[in-house]
């Protein structure tokens, strides 16, 4: 090929120097320039022997400055090393045999700002893919989809903005995932809560982004094994009391997420300066939060309480002791463990409280967690049923006031002096007259002056009336005493005829 092109090449020239038109030769340099584009859309065949190294099933190709895949990969090949080269695009046709064998496929350092929607059509068995500290802008939809065995994907320092939520659908062995140190501003949430990721997804990685926010209430209710490979570390996130409660509870319980880059756990400062303050200092110096020291649960009497040994590895042996560091049996009838390795409590009792522990035994570590119980001396609704008990006191005192009051100003008169009652009033009596005088007839009998019956009327007596009759009666005989006023004379009754009117209660008789 490079033979003939450099026929070509002379014939033109020759034909150039000559004068003779060299139109007819035309068709033959668009070909050569076919070639030589095809040639590097294509790239060159693998040369084992000058540019890679070829051992057994791993076929090394770095930094040798290819500006294209190789052609004629082995189909036995297993490992391909392309990484530290000049591949800035990874289109369809770059490999037009199925390698099966393929399991792992490097393409870091090579300026790569474009993926092709084919790119991994004919790498379907690959389980480690990395394409990190690239030119990568956005991840595609359904850009993945292929690679449905794919277990570790590194997209780490490339400068990719824009993922769309299918990206990753299809890759339900995801184990690890790496997208820091790129400009992510949204959480990829969609990638812990998809049907099935729980079960294999191991570490997810998106720090050192320009996430402005976090899912906090998503996250908290994730599981510890996914919590420990999260990381989120050194992003702008804005300082708040609910980011410190996640990155302290994180450490409290020693999450590799939290506890490995404690320091790089920051927070934006409100204002120009935008400084940046630790999140587990929130607490002290600025916003003053309520410091997370231990795990507490809190319950009333009577409820029924769940505890979690939310561990940090999924498969672990579980058991549990309670307060004192009595060990857990079958003879304990208020506690009991549940198949996912939680403890049940209940009805519970004030000597529930205590510290129940949770040991957890796995294949690389042991476990120990600690949850403190607060039972409270009264049920749930206590409080609210004693403030209803205080509310109904204060209506029924309010209502006997009411009462009080009505039968002692609205109730109906039906005495004598009353208007329409037919009672002579002499005019001159005074306001402060505590009864109506009962004056005898000449047969001896008793008389009611205004009326045909005997009536007590009840009313207010000045001072002196009040130290003459407070709680006493006039002697039967006694004269009566007799009050001068407005040259009106006024004569006591008799002791017989009124009661007091400083007794308790008004009486009527």
């Amino acid at each position: 090929m490079m033979g003939g092109s450099l026929w070509i090449s002379h014939r033109v020239s020759e034909a150039a120097f000559r004068g003779r038109s060299f139109i007819t030769l035309l068709p033959l340099a668009l070909l050569l320039s076919t070639v030589r584009a095809s040639a590097q859309l294509i790239g060159s065949p693998l040369d084992c022997h000058k540019t890679c190294v070829c051992a057994s099933n791993i076929i090394s190709c770095s930094k040798v400055n290819l500006t294209n895949v190789p052609t004629a990969l082995p189909k036995y090949a297993a490992v391909l090393d392309l990484s530290f080269n000049s591949i800035t695009r990874l289109r369809a046709e770059w490999t037009n045999i199925t390698l099966r064998r393929l399991h792992t496929l490097l393409l870091s350092h090579n300026g790569l700002n474009f993926l092709s929607s084919e790119a991994f059509v004919h790498v379907t068995r690959l389980r480690h893919l990395d394409l990190s500290s690239n030119s990568l802008r956005m991840l595609d939809e359904n850009i993945f989809e292929p690679l449905e065995h794919l277990e570790v994907l590194l997209l780490y320092n490339n400068s990719i903005s824009q993922i769309d939520r299918t990206a990753f659908s299809a890759i339900q062995n995801l184990q690890r995932l790496y997208l820091s140190h790129n400009q992510i501003s949204r959480f990829p949430l969609e990638v812990v809560k998809e049907r099935g990721r729980l079960e294999t997804l191991k570490l997810l990685d998106v720090s050192s982004n320009r996430m402005k926010a976090l899912p906090i209430h998503e996250l908290q209710a994730l599981p510890a094994w996914i919590k420990n490979g999260l990381y989120f570390h050194n992003n702008s996130l804005p300082c708040s009391c609910e980011l410190y409660d996640v990155v302290a509870r994180w450490n409290l319980k020693e999450l590799s997420s939290a506890t490995d880059f404690k320091l790089s756990h920051t927070c934006l400062l409100p204002g120009p300066q935008k400084d940046r303050m630790a999140i587990l200092d929130l607490d002290r110096v600025y916003l003053n939060c309520s410091e997370v020291s231990n795990l507490d649960e809190e319950a009333y009497l009577e409820q029924t309480l769940v505890l979690d040994c939310d561990t940090r590895q999924r498969d672990v042996i579980k058991s549990w002791t309670l307060p004192g560091d009595i060990p857990l049996s079958a003879t304990h009838k208020t506690a009991a463990m549940r198949p996912d390795g939680g403890l049940r409590i209940g009805p519970l009792k004030a000597e529930d409280s205590g510290v129940y522990t949770c040991y957890a035994t796995g294949d690389s570590f042991n476990e120990t967690l600690y949850v403190n119980v607060i039972v409270f001396n009264s049920t749930k609704n206590g409080g609210l049923e004693n403030l209803k008990t205080a509310y109904t006191t204060l209506v029924a005192c309010l209502i006997s006031v009411v009462m009080v009051l009505i039968y002692l100003y609205l109730t109906p008169c039906h005495c004598a002096c009353c208007p329409g009652q037919g009672l002579e009033k002499d005019p001159g009596d005074s306001l402060h007259s505590s009864t109506v005088s009962i004056s005898h007839d000449e047969t001896g009998q008793e008389r009611v002056e205004g009326g045909s019956f005997p009536y007590r009327h009840v009313a207010l007596l000045d001072p002196k009336d009040q130290l003459e009759q407070n709680g006493r009666l006039n002697p039967i005989g006694e004269e009566d005493e007799e009050w001068q006023g407005d040259d009106r004379e006024r004569r006591r009754s008799d002791a017989e005829s009124v009661s007091s009117v400083c007794s308790d209660t008004p009486m009527v008789v």
